[in-house]
């Protein structure tokens, strides 16, 4: 029921917590993984099961869920590694301009926007998997042309290219097709912790990568991660017994009209589009900022990153678990919302110094990642039944439109003012999507008690 609905990103990062503090338990996984016609049965909806059945994940949806989940993992550190060394490395392109520039960046955004739902349609009639190679092949291939490219518009055309080879429809709808409804939320919690651990792997390797092989090396590591990530489908993701359509996470064409004039769901489609127009935007200027004003070399940017991000989460989880606990989505939700544009506002003003930058970026991937937890569990909730599929296709393609955009109007702004003017701009964009947010309704309580986060990443990690 929509109002039981845990986050899947908030659960996947608490997992994530627990695989550390257990030394990495999951080392011994692939011991207990076995082939799905030894332990698994159809349970009537043609998702894998135990015999036993019941409530808990087993090791067959375990097994496809995390095998899924580094597929996700593996293309989406392909594509953010470049977020953090391209506008140190652009200005070598021919044809290089500022706002093209931004536009490389964001390019994968608008063709993953189009592609995606496509796609997933697609893999109901083509199957999954056949879907999922071929985007992942697209996807490769747009890494070789952006690292064989000497122009900028190369980059972006293989930038774009990458984007077409849009998988996330067809990963999911084959989550769903490999697991029980009953324990989806467990399984996406897997999938969750890979995207966001991904997104800090990312910052990490990407400026300590750029330093040895540069970007083009980059960009043929992405070719060679997506390769891998064919690999992964092909030996170690189950085939499901049957392939049939989920309402709850595939698209219904017939849905969209009622989806598009719900005013609650396009506020929070909305929400997201801003929130990757942010996160895109300040990526345009930030690795400018780290290396001209604060005269950090690029391959030590990711001593920043690194702890500002893990410090953000832990303070992150203890707010989103007294929201749910508590009922105070929206309070949270604008909270959130004030913090990022309290930390862009700061950017703008403040920062000559590392621990002023350190202390703003904290501040806002703290609201980041807020708004990153609440979004999906908000659309989760907010979406008639019916619809839920095509609420969250929509909700994801707006957040991928939203990279481009920021990506595009990050890189004008700085062609034709400076760095200050992306932080006000991104600052004006908060004040905006306050605006539009403070309309929202509150999500209703859940009718049954709600199980922790904590409760549920300990099942997902337990024999």
């Amino acid at each position: 029921m929509p109002g039981q609905e845990i986050d899947p990103r908030c659960i996947g990062i608490y997992t994530l917590f627990v695989i550390s503090y257990n030394k990495f338990g999951l080392q011994n996984i692939g011991a207990r993984w076995r082939t799905a016609a030894e332990v698994t049965q159809r349970d009537g909806s043609g998702s894998v099961g135990r015999r036993q059945g019941g409530d808990r994940i087993t090791a067959a949806e375990r097994r496809a869920a995390l095998s899924l989940g580094s597929i996700f993992g593996l293309r989406m550190i392909g594509l953010f590694m470049i977020l953090p060394v391209f506008s140190l490395y652009a200005h070598r392109l021919e044809g290089y301009s500022p706002a093209l520039m931004g536009v490389a960046i964001g390019a994968y955004g608008l063709t993953q926007a189009i592609f995606q739902i496509p796609f997933g349609l697609l893999s109901d009639r083509l199957g999954r998997k056949r879907i999922i190679y071929v985007g992942l092949a697209i996807f490769a291939l747009g890494g070789v042309v952006a690292a064989q490219s000497d122009s900028i518009y190369g980059v972006i055309a293989g930038r774009a290219l990458q984007g077409t080879g849009a998988i996330a429809a067809a990963v999911m709808a084959l989550l769903a097709d490999l697991t029980r409804h009953r324990v989806r939320t467990k399984a996406m919690a897997i999938l969750g912790g890979s995207v966001g651990m991904s997104f800090t792997v990312a910052l990490v390797l990407g400026p300590a990568l750029n330093d040895s092989i540069g970007v083009p090396g980059i960009f043929w590591l992405t070719a060679l991660l997506a390769l891998l990530a064919i690999g992964v489908t092909r030996f170690v993701v189950p085939d499901p017994v049957e392939s049939h359509f989920h309402v709850d996470s595939e698209p219904v064409p017939s849905q969209v009209s009622r989806v598009i004039t719900d005013p609650q769901l396009l506020r929070l489609d909305f929400g997201v589009f801003t929130l990757h127009v942010l996160i895109t935007a300040n990526f345009v200027v930030l690795p400018l900022l780290l290396r001209d004003t604060l005269q950090l070399p690029s391959p030590h940017h990711w001593w920043l990153y690194l702890p500002v991000l893990l410090l953000s989460v832990v303070a992150m989880l203890p707010i989103i678990f007294v929201a749910e606990r508590r009922n105070l989505v929206k309070p949270v939700f604008l909270g959130a919302i004030l913090l990022m544009g309290v930390a862009e506002t700061g950017l703008l003003v403040l920062h000559q110094q590392i621990y002023q930058v350190a202390t703003l970026l904290f501040i806002f991937f703290t609201g980041f990642n807020l708004m990153e937890a609440t979004l999906p569990s908000l659309i989760s909730r907010m979406a008639p039944p019916e619809s839920k599929g095509t609420a969250m296709g929509i909700f994801s393609s707006s957040q991928f439109l939203g990279a481009f955009v920021g990506g595009a109007a990050g890189g004008w702004l700085l062609g034709i003012f400076d760095i200050g003017a992306v932080f006000a701009g991104c600052a004006s964009m908060t004040l905006l999507w306050f605006a539009v947010a403070s309309g929202m309704q509150t999500p209703e309580a859940a009718e049954a008690p709600r199980p922790s986060a904590g409760m549920m990443a300990d099942e997902v990690l337990e024999e």
